[in-house]
């Protein structure tokens, strides 16, 4: 027990990063042997997250809808989420193009090669996305993991709790004690973090190495350039629009970008995400539990708008095409649109890409050329997401008095059971 209290003791941070140097290191030592031995770490630590992810949405939306009774019109907050959602994904894919244009990652390469098992993707409409959203079987919807359709399936179950009134009381009770439950859950697996960085890394290093990352490292070195502008730059501003510290954000928002950065997932970070805004940030539990899962399913500055926008440009220089105007709005409008279809998982980015480059009659080949490198990017990529999936609850929490700024002011980058205990 002292070993483990010693071990908690230590910040989260310091955890995650050392098992992020000790990953690296192994896999850089061992070659592709690493990710035979280590790469199951990661992979277990994967499934652990993502198996409470949808558990903790239905039940986190149903008692989240159902406390809002009485209080700020639930339609409000949404309306004001959406807003905020779709104004910052507009600025991220500005990035993206003016990032790309400086830049010009697509200029003199030759010799780079398709992947073999590349294959177009079908894309959904925007229109079918949103005919997705509502599930012809909400059972099949939470045992497939679609969590747009366990959202709106959870959001109708806690407005039937609202509307049936005391009638329902114990139901809601319970639901409250479920989500309480599941989030205790979430603490346990969390603590795995350390563990599951140090095989995710190890088995990325050792099976790609550096010098196949080379010919598109300027590719690498813009989408990298990009997100960090756009999370100090565009979500700082913002912050101190409404009054907020950025450092204390960013502070609190930590852990969440550090689980988002070694695992490539929305849904994997979302759990310490929400933990972290509601525990290090003081936005109010409820709304958080409406939001932050919103936000994991269709809220990617990464993947859906930074991306897309900067490989329009990378194709486009590639293959020697020059841009139109139109053509930078249809960019523009198919990255807003297209993110709030896309799944918080590794590797959809690329459907993304497709839709986009379709929408701008840009050629799809040039995507192949990106696939053998989607981790590495798909890594940063989700970091930015998640941080804006933190972000606005933050700043719609200030807007709506459903921040606690003394939480905010003093935020913490822990997340851990350091602070509650075990048996809490």
């Amino acid at each position: 027990m002292k070993l483990v209290s010693a071990w908690l003791a230590i910040p989260f941070w310091q955890r995650v990063l050392a098992g992020f140097v000790l990953g690296a290191l192994a896999g850089w030592l061992m070659g592709p042997a690493a990710q035979t031995w280590f790469g199951p770490l990661g992979t277990i630590y994967v499934t652990l997250i993502r198996m409470i992810a949808v558990p903790l949405v239905l039940f986190a939306v149903i008692n989240a809808v159902a406390s809002l009774h009485g209080q700020k019109s639930v339609a409000a907050l949404g309306g004001r989420t959406f807003l905020w959602f779709a104004a910052t994904a507009a600025l991220a894919v500005c990035v993206g193009l003016v990032v790309g244009l400086v830049l010009k990652p697509g200029h003199g390469l030759t010799g780079l090669e398709m992947a073999p098992d590349y294959t177009v993707r079908e894309v959904p409409t925007p229109v079918q996305v949103l005919l997705d959203v509502v599930p012809a079987n909400p059972f099949k919807a939470l045992a497939e993991g679609k969590i747009l359709q366990v959202i709106f399936f959870a959001g109708l179950v806690g407005f039937a709790l609202v509307k049936l009134g005391e009638r329902a009381a114990r139901l809601r009770a319970l639901a409250g004690e479920a989500s309480e439950t599941m989030i205790q859950v979430t603490r346990f697996v969390l603590e795995t973090t350390p563990l599951g960085t140090f095989g995710l890394i190890a088995g990325l290093v050792g099976s790609y190495g550096f010098e196949k990352l080379l010919p598109l490292g300027n590719f690498v070195f813009a989408l990298y350039l990009a997100c960090a502008l756009h999370i100090v730059f565009v979500y700082g501003s913002l912050l101190l629009a409404h009054g907020l510290n950025p450092l204390k954000f960013f502070r609190g928002a930590a852990p969440g970008m550090q689980v988002a950065f070694v695992s490539s997932s929305s849904f994997a970070s979302m759990p310490v995400a929400m933990r972290s805004v509601t525990h290090n940030l003081g936005v109010d539990r409820d709304y958080a539990a409406f939001a932050v899962p919103l936000g994991a399913s269709i809220k990617m500055d990464g993947c859906g708008a930074i991306y897309p926008a900067l490989t329009s440009v990378f194709v486009a220089q590639y293959f020697g095409l020059d841009l139109s105007v139109n053509q930078y709005f249809v960019i523009l409008l198919a990255s807003v649109l297209g993110s709030f279809g896309t799944a918080g998982v590794p590797g959809t980015a690329i459907v993304m890409v497709t839709l986009v480059l379709s929408a701008a009659g840009l050629p799809l080949e040039g995507i192949g050329l990106l696939v053998a490198i989607d981790r590495v990017l798909d890594m940063m990529r989700t970091m930015t997401n998640v941080t804006g999936q933190m972000l606005v609850p933050v700043l719609v929490a200030k807007e709506t008095g459903l921040l606690d700024r003394d939480i905010y002011d003093r935020a913490s980058s822990n997340i851990g059971l350091e602070h509650e205990g075990v048996g809490d």
